[in-house]
């Protein structure tokens, strides 16, 4: 039996290992979606300064909270929010698949024509919610090393090993 006496001293790491509660990772994904939305409904086109504010404003939100929060692993963090990111756009994309594409789906051509139709949705839909997953774990993997980048020039230069880390972040 243990007798020490508990201690009083946060846990952050234990309750929050990502430093963020699942509620704050989830809102930092959802900034992406209307971006998602509007394109999907042709609102907003690429290449566009209106579609670039909705592609980057979020991205920059996510490394902002990331620092600001001083989580301990920002890679970590923004790589989840980045998956997250890829579900909700894998989400968008096949409610609003048939706003996407109103002259119909895509079709395969040439040898593959004579596929049934059905299959061919499984195809293109099941491609796309691969796509939008990919995109999202990048895009999570790319804002996650700027963060860290960032946290490491605010720390002055220095890595702090991940044990390190977890004890500052709980504050001993």
């Amino acid at each position: 039996m243990n007798n020490q006496p508990l201690s009083s001293a946060p846990v952050r790491s234990a309750r929050r290992p990502l430093g963020l509660t699942i509620p704050a990772i989830l809102g930092l994904a959802l900034l992406a979606v209307p971006r998602a939305v509007l394109h999907d409904l042709s609102i907003i086109q690429s290449g566009t300064w209106v579609n670039s504010l909705f592609v980057f404003v979020p991205l920059i939100v996510w490394i902002a909270v990331a620092i600001a929060a001083r989580v301990p692993r920002p890679f970590l963090t923004l790589l989840v929010v980045g998956v997250c990111d890829g579900v909700l756009l894998a989400t968008v994309h096949q409610v609003f698949w048939g706003a996407s594409f109103p002259d119909g789906p895509p079709s395969l051509g040439g040898n593959l024509s004579q596929i049934d139709t059905a299959l061919q949705a499984v195809v293109f839909r099941g491609a796309t919610a691969i796509s939008s997953l990919f995109t999202g774990t990048v895009i999570g993997v790319l804002t996650g090393l700027v963060a860290e980048l960032v946290a490491l020039v605010i720390r002055g230069g220095s890595v702090a090993p991940v044990g390190d880390r977890r004890r500052a972040a709980e504050g001993r």
